[in-house]
């Protein structure tokens, strides 16, 4: 399993391990699976495609929101079909509750009204950020105290759970960890703070040479579906929208996407199951076939 954060170089490394153990790649990103999200993803392209098979990749439209679960269950099949023909396989990504639903599953939840969901993903749609912390904050204190304040589709997600069943979601979360039938090996790829930052920077001006605001642009017309609240997509509407300049909406992608990559090492550090490498480490693949 390849994680670690947005820009660092996983895609490269994944394919380079799969030729090697000749075998596919699961993408463990939330977004790189849908057909509408090309560039703004960084999903990989049609030569990184052709060379090694990717699962979760380019597979459902926009419209379907999956979540965590969705994945555990469909990664778990794609699993079960690498592993008739292979011995190993690989997994990338940096969607950290995806991996953890992969490797350690996650606590069986009741299930919440799509009314109640429909509702606050309008009133967030049109209210935003601080509307969303102040209903947490009203109505699930102990959530908000938890510190999950800055990722909206898990607030609106806890905020619905509350709304649908009276309870916290926190209360459901007993920890416990899933048997697994095959061993993990967990390999987190690392730069330096500022390195990797000037690497998003530079990312970002090349989704924009590469047409990323012509992306987002035919998206705008779906720019309410949950699975387009995302770094990338809501800034560029914002432009679309009259309320900033492009150079301001471009400065806030990098913005963002830099504290979400700080967010993703915050939560990869936690597992001390993960083996960490320089990403710049010619002999990465080396030492990773060696662990």
């Amino acid at each position: 399993m390849v994680c670690g954060p947005t820009a660092v170089g996983k895609t490269a490394v994944a394919i380079d391990l799969a030729q090697k153990l000749g075998t596919s790649i699961v993408s463990a990103d939330s977004r790189q699976c849908y057909r509408e999200m090309n560039i703004g993803v960084a999903r990989p392209n049609t030569d990184e495609l052709a060379v090694v098979k990717h699962y979760f990749v380019n597979e459902f439209p926009i419209s379907i929101a999956l979540n965590a679960a969705d994945f555990e269950k469909l990664a778990l099949q794609y699993l079960d079909e690498i592993f008739t023909t292979n011995n190993t396989a690989v997994v990338c990504g940096g969607t950290g509750l995806y991996i953890k639903a992969l490797t350690e599953g996650l606590d069986e939840m009741p299930s919440t009204d799509p009314v109640i969901v429909a509702d606050i993903e309008q009133h967030f749609a049109e209210q935003g950020m601080q509307w969303l912390q102040d209903a947490m904050n009203s109505e699930d204190p102990e959530f908000f105290e938890s510190g999950e304040i800055h990722n909206p589709h898990r607030m609106m997600r806890a905020l619905a759970f509350k709304r649908t069943t009276g309870q916290s979601i926190l209360q459901f979360r007993t920890g416990a960890r899933k048997i697994r039938q095959f061993d993990i090996v967990k390999v987190g790829l690392q730069l330096p703070r500022e390195q990797l930052y000037d690497r998003i920077n530079r990312r970002v001006d090349l989704m924009m040479d590469a047409g990323l605001l012509d992306e987002v642009r035919a998206l705008y017309p779906l720019k309410t579906l949950k699975n387009l609240q995302t770094v990338g997509y809501t800034e560029l509407f914002d432009y679309l929208d009259g309320r900033c300049t492009l150079s301001e909406a471009v400065d806030k992608i990098k913005q963002h996407t830099r504290n979400y990559a700080k967010r993703q090492m915050t939560w990869f550090t936690k597992d001390k199951q993960v083996n960490w490498f320089d990403a710049d480490d010619k002999n990465i693949v080396t030492k990773v076939l060696s662990l």
